[in-house]
């Protein structure tokens, strides 16, 4: 029932001062967390000097040592003198699974240059990661980071994300997400030429 006394454009007063409905609640909500996280990744993976966390452009990358999939020891100061780029994914990351194919093709391009890549299983089981790197071509050497220690030293926010390191072992560009051929050129050329 409607009250003879108030206008039937306005909402009876207990609804009125209830504030936004629902859905309004909601969609507010929605926009407020995607503003924060836009900063946040913004933040994160902004063109600052410094790159995911604090990783800083211009310095050293952190040291990998470890046992690969394929189980031997590998330290990335072996490398020293190559452009490198090294690729933390796992086989249940989706856009992994699409990037890895890419890779594959990329560094036979560049194999002239001495190019390399250095995966680190991030968060997956090993046995699926030897399946998968073997069915996709993923030749290059993937260390195994069980506790997770190199994940948290290069602050990997997601996978995949990639670090571009020149041949003096300095970080210089980085990826997060899957990259595409036209990034990873214009990412190579920061790294290619001895930095």
């Amino acid at each position: 029932m409607t009250d003879p006394q108030l206008p039937l454009s306005e909402p009876p007063p207990a609804v009125a001062a209830r504030g936004p409905t629902r859905p309004a609640r909601q969609i507010g909500l929605f926009l407020l967390i995607a503003v924060v996280t836009t900063l946040v990744v913004t933040i994160v993976a902004g063109n600052s000097p410094a790159g995911p966390a604090g990783i800083e452009r211009g310095k050293p990358v952190p040291a990998i040592t470890g046992t690969t999939l394929d189980g031997n020891s590998f330290d990335l100061a072996s490398l020293r003198g190559h452009p490198v780029l090294i690729n933390f994914w796992g086989p249940s990351c989706d856009p992994c699974r699409e990037e890895i194919p890419l890779l594959a093709t990329l560094a036979a391009r560049h194999a002239a240059d001495g190019f390399a890549i250095v995966g680190v299983l991030a968060g997956d089981p090993v046995e699926p990661a030897r399946q998968f790197a073997a069915q996709y071509g993923a030749t290059w050497p993937t260390v195994i980071d069980p506790g997770a220690a190199l994940k948290a030293a290069y602050h990997v926010v997601g996978r995949p994300q990639s670090f571009f390191v020149d041949r003096n072992g300095i970080y210089r560009e980085f990826q997060i997400g899957q990259i595409t051929e036209s990034d990873f050129e214009r990412k190579y050329a920061t790294i290619s030429g001895g930095g």
